[in-house]
Parts: structure tokens; sequence; C-alpha cells
């Protein structure tokens, strides 16, 4: 009998530990059950302040904290900063293009036609850094074809709504590609509209009343670089007449570097319409390296520098043939010639440069005659045929912007006195 009342208290010995031990933990819940959280900070900013319990003080209180030391560090603590909207959030959707599907190939094939960019009104950006710029100026963006979803998300998401993302193999981008190294992205943008568009503030801060009308640029890098000195100068416009090369075409593009989304490009212009686009009071000058004309203006044989220099700017033209046939000239205009150096920029100027191959045209000429405008030398070294369009450009362009500035310090110093 004391045998089983033994066993039977051993038996019952885990039982009283478990009670005992659950009683302590019960303790310990109750305990911190008990004690309530001074203040609780939730997502996005938002401070939640809980009454202490009774008879309980804030901890800064019983601490001796100074209370409008608190109330100064409150509105820090409920500073939030909007969080980026994740791709997640956006709810934008992409495409997977599978093996046979065509339409990469039938854009590409419609963007890079002349013709069929001007009937369907669309572009080829190639390039994160290029498409972020147009998507800053406002351009349209239709369809983009990427290689990685990383490319995608680099891109603002407020922008890609409504456009249509499909995700390509890296193979067919660079099949396409005009890149020696393709960036795995390609967007088609509805050709912009200058009207339309929303340039940097920095840029229309910096514009000058200067404008640059291209006359015969057929190579596109040329027109590129050119397009990029006149941003970079402060061009207010940039005008691009009948038989230039497109300027929407993916070669000037990338040799722009962005520049086509900084400063207003009027394109395919008609002769006659491009005095529409002049600002009133302004006159035309025309590019003129023509290195012959400076030697033929210092000799004695002064008189022959206007058959000189009438020649070049016929070089390539139809009336070519009737000057070495000894035919009249007099219906040719000749507005006057001078230095670059000297000052040009008295009333807003428009600056004429002509392809390396072609020239400028006679209407060019005629339009500097009727607006009071000149011939701007610049002078090469003898046996030199000429300067290169893009360098011409550049070295005319920021020549005027070196003439505007030193009157707008001479108009300061005038007014400080």
């Amino acid at each position: 009998m004391a045998a089983l009342m033994a066993r039977a208290s051993c038996a019952w010995r885990p039982s009283l530990l478990v009670a005992q031990t659950w009683e302590v933990d019960a303790r310990r819940w109750v305990r911190a059950l008990r004690r309530s959280p001074v203040r609780v900070v939730l997502p996005f900013g938002q401070v939640l302040d809980r009454k202490p319990g009774p008879g309980k003080q804030p901890r800064g209180a019983a601490l001796g904290a100074n209370p409008q030391k608190q109330q100064k560090e409150q509105p820090v603590q409920e500073r939030s900063h909007p969080k980026p909207i994740t791709w997640e959030e956006s709810g934008l959707h992409y495409d997977k293009a599978f093996p046979g599907d065509k339409r990469l190939s039938s854009v590409m094939t419609i963007v890079k036609s002349r013709p069929f960019r001007e009937k369907k009104g669309k572009i080829l950006l190639e390039g994160r850094r290029l498409i972020a710029d147009a998507l800053k100026a406002g351009a349209v963006p239709d369809t983009f074809f990427f290689s990685r979803l990383e490319y995608i998300k680099e891109l603002p998401m407020d922008k890609l709504k409504g456009v249509n993302l499909i995700k390509v193999k890296f193979e067919d981008i660079k099949d396409w590609s005009d890149l020696v190294t393709p960036q795995g992205i390609i967007g088609i943008f509805t050709k912009p509209d200058h009207v339309k568009m929303t340039y940097p503030e920095n840029q229309l801060h910096h514009t000058l009343p200067l404008l640059l009308i291209c006359d015969n640029l057929r190579d596109p890098g040329n027109l590129g670089t050119i397009l990029r000195s006149a941003a970079a100068a402060g061009c207010s416009k940039v005008l691009l007449t009948k038989g230039c090369v497109d300027a929407w075409e993916p070669k000037v593009l990338r040799a722009g570097m962005g520049a086509h989304f900084q400063v207003p490009i009027i394109n395919n212009l008609e002769w006659k319409a491009v005095r529409s686009h002049l600002p009133d009071d302004t006159r035309v000058f025309v590019a003129d390296n023509c290195g012959h004309y400076v030697q033929a203006q210092m000799s004695d044989k002064a008189s022959d520098h206007s058959w000189l220099c009438d020649k070049r700017f016929l070089k390539f033209h139809k009336y070519e043939e009737d000057l070495e046939t000894g035919g009249k000239t007099e219906w040719l205009p000749s507005p006057d010639v001078q230095s670059y150096e000297q000052d040009w920029t008295d009333t807003p100027a428009a600056v004429v440069v002509g392809g390396e191959t072609h020239g400028v045209s006679v209407e060019s000429l005629e339009l500097a005659e009727s607006t009071g405008g000149k011939r701007l030398l610049i002078p090469v070294v003898p046996g030199v045929d000429s300067l290169n369009s893009a360098m011409a450009a550049s070295i005319l362009l920021f020549e005027g912007k070196r003439q505007l500035r030193v009157k707008e310090e001479h108009l300061r110093r005038g007014r400080s006195y």
C-alpha cells in the first residue's frame, strides 16, 4: 500500500510543476499586458499616442523631460516622404513575345523608312537616356520593346500608362539595332510637335534671339551635331528646309544626344514658309567659309571677288552651266560680305548653314538680301576648300552668343552707373 502511495505521489509531481510553471508564465503575461507603450509609430509617419494607465506617468515625464522639446521634435517625426510607385502598385502589364511574333519587325520596318515615318507619324528612339529625355519633354510614347524588366522600371511610371509594353529577346533587339552595343530597349513615339513640347526650364532661361536655318544638309551625323551645338548655344529655334535629311532619322537622333527635346525643330519647310517662322526684324546671315574670297579681296584684283565667291555658291546647281558658258549673272542676289567677328547681332539674327556637297541655295541668298543680312565670312588657310558644316555652324552660333553676352554686360554696367 505504501508503495502504491509513493508511485501516485511521483505521478502527480510533474503535473504540479506544470501548474506552477503555468501560473508563473500567466503572471508574466498579465504583467506584460498591463504595460502600455507611450507612443506607437504607424506606417507613413503617423503617430498614435496612448494614454498611460491610472496612476502612471509618461516615461518622459518620469525622467524629467522637457514637454516643449517634445513638441518641437514631434513635427520632425510626422514628416513623411511619398513612396515611389513600384511596378506592382502601378498596375502596369506587359506582353511577352513568343517565337514567330512579328510586332517588332513590322514596327521597325515603318520607323526606319522616311516615307513611312511621315505617313504614320512615328519615330524610333533607342536607349534609356534618349527615351527618358523624350518622356520628360512630353513626347507621347506608343510602344516599348525591352529585353529586361529593369529597363522599364527605370522610367517614370506615370508616363507609361496606356503604352504597349512588349518583352522580347535581346537577340531580336540586336538584330534591328543600329548601335554597336544595344541597350536593350527601343521606344516608338508619336512624332513630336514643337508647339506641344515642354522644353527644360533651364534651356528656356538661356534662350537667345538667335535662329539656325539648315539648307541642303544631307549627312545625318552633321545634322545631329549641328542640332546639339544649337541647343548648347541657346538657339530659340532650328528650321530645316526641304532637301535636308530628316531630323527624326535614327542616326540624327543618336548624333543629337537629346538636342531634339531641348530646342524647337521645324522640319521639311519650303523657303516661302521660312519667313513666317522668323520673328519680326530678323536679319538672315549666310555662312560663307569660302577662303578664296579673302585672297581675292586682299589682292589687286578685288573686282573679281564677286565672281569667285558666286561660283562657289552656285556649285552643283543648274546655274553652274550658265557661268561656264559666259552667261549673265545680274539676276544673282549678292548680299554684302563681312567677317564673322564683326557685330551682326544688333537685331534678332538667323544663320543659314549649307551642306558641304550642295552648298547653300539661291533662295537663302535672296532671303538674306531682302532682310538686310550679309554673308558671314569664316577665313581659312589658302588651299583649304571649306570647313565642315557642323564646325562652321558651331563657330557662328557661339560667336553670336559671345556678342550678345558682351552687349548684355555693357547694358548691365550702364544701369549700375
